[in-house]
């Protein structure tokens, strides 16, 4: 682990105790001490990521209750050997399987099969976990200010066509082998490769960490 990621790191730990702290605790003097480390947390990132601390630190604000990782969804869909992809408006038209957040009250499934319908324009059947990664482990760029869970499904493509949209200009399929320039904070290469080769064998535990 390269020093910088390691002091990311420091910095997310310090964010998650300020926040748990802050949930749980009523005492005046000890919620000071909390947004004190929430302050040096922020500081921290700010000084990594030449990013204001105070923009971070709102976003800090948002996050309430106990400190635990977010989960980011993905759906890898084929037709006739290729793979499903969708170019990204927010970053700079890369390439990205689709997927986001899951939301409150959906299940994994449901929130795969709706980031797939909203960014593709294409109805789904979720067939299986392919990985389960820790997003900081697999090496995308940039890092990320939360820790993150990423969640691969198999989807079958139902129904639908490919519809571009407010979150995707476009929609389209690609050879694993010739992938394009990818937004390597959501997707890499070897991910979908992986995926890909794990949905044509048919076989393959699921992939972790």
């Amino acid at each position: 682990m390269s020093s910088s990621s390691q002091w990311l790191n420091w910095a997310k730990a310090l964010q998650a105790i300020s926040q748990t702290g802050l949930h749980f605790n009523e005492n005046q003097y000890d919620r000071e001490r909390y947004e004190q480390i929430a302050n040096i947390a922020a500081e921290m990132m700010g000084a990594y990521s030449d990013t204001e601390p105070a923009w971070i630190r709102n976003l800090f604000d948002l996050e309430y209750g106990y400190a635990t990782p977010k989960v980011d969804v993905r759906g890898v869909a084929l037709r006739e050997g290729q793979v499903l992809l969708v170019r990204e408006i927010a970053d700079q038209g890369r390439w990205t399987l689709p997927g986001g957040w899951a939301d409150v009250n959906d299940s994994p499934a449901e929130a795969v099969r709706r980031e797939m319908w909203e960014e593709s324009g294409f109805e789904v059947d979720v067939r299986r976990v392919l990985a389960v990664y820790d997003r900081e482990k697999q090496g995308h760029l940039p890092p990320a200010p939360y820790h993150i869970y990423k969640l691969f499904f198999h989807c079958e493509i139902t129904g639908g066509r490919p519809t571009p949209n407010a979150e995707a200009s476009e929609v389209a399929f690609f050879p694993p082998d010739a992938l394009p320039e990818l937004s390597l904070a959501r997707v890499l290469p070897h991910q979908i490769q992986d995926a890909v080769a794990m949905i044509q064998n048919g076989r393959g535990p699921t992939r972790f960490d």
